[in-house]
């Protein structure tokens, strides 16, 4: 009897900017992480952190349809999905003085009540994830108190545990939670690409800019894609 050799997903090479992503031609789907980041109501719904300061959360909504379909394709080829969320214990004991004092300045202070519950605090409405990008059963959950989803969170040990050296990255906001994390995983050897159409920022020019930036140096943090480019650059 013949034994069946099964094959796994492998993504590679993507079409990107400035590089064919990744550098090392492809990589096995099993040792990819799509890291969704922060898609929480606070900073794309209505009553949210992002609405309570003013801005347009059309905008920091537009890369959701997209981030659903990379989703699906992500579970569907094993790769290791996380989801991030920012957020505050109640006490707001790790909620540093001048984070505090800045949000407040604009309306919208962190731990205040607002008609998604207190603002950015765990446990409330507005901390949660929207229903379109919801984790499922076997999803790695993490939680976070800053911006970059490396400071004071287990994801290091996470992506090393499951042997993860490459990394998708979608999420919000594309020049402040997701930029700060791809920076701080480029400086950890990991191999990065941001999907621009999986991403938003509250000023469209923050989320250009910030996409161009990973261009620079022959790609200083990593390379920009499309989920379109990912999915078409995935063989089984």
């Amino acid at each position: 009897m013949t034994a069946t050799v099964q094959t796994r997903a492998r993504i590679g090479p993507v079409a990107a900017n400035p590089y064919p992503w990744p550098y090392d031609g492809s990589v096995d789907a099993a040792h990819t992480a799509l890291i969704c980041i922060d898609w929480q109501v606070d900073f794309c719904g209505p009553g949210g952190y992002v609405d309570r300061m003013g801005y347009d959360i059309g905008l920091t909504r537009a890369g959701l349809p997209a981030t659903a379909r990379m989703l699906e394709h992500a579970r569907a080829t094993g790769m290791l999905v996380i989801h991030t969320r920012e957020g505050h214990s109640p006490d707001l004991s790790d909620l540093p003085a001048n984070k505090r004092w800045r949000s407040a300045r604009i309306g919208a202070e962190i731990g205040s009540v607002g008609s998604t519950g207190r603002i950015l605090v765990r446990g409330e409405p507005g901390w949660e994830i929207v229903p379109e990008v919801a984790p499922i059963p076997g999803e790695v959950l993490l939680d976070k108190p800053g911006k970059g989803a490396f400071y004071a969170t287990n994801l290091d040990l996470v992506l090393r545990t499951n042997r993860i050296t490459h990394i998708v990255l979608t999420g919000i906001t594309t020049d402040v939670c997701v930029h700060t994390t791809m920076r701080e995983a480029n400086d950890r050897g990991y191999e990065c690409l941001i999907l621009s159409d999986c991403t938003g920022a509250t000023d469209p020019s923050n989320h250009d800019a910030a996409l161009h930036m990973v261009t620079m140096q022959g790609g200083v943090f990593g390379a920009v894609a499309t989920s379109t480019a990912v999915i078409e650059g995935t063989t089984a």
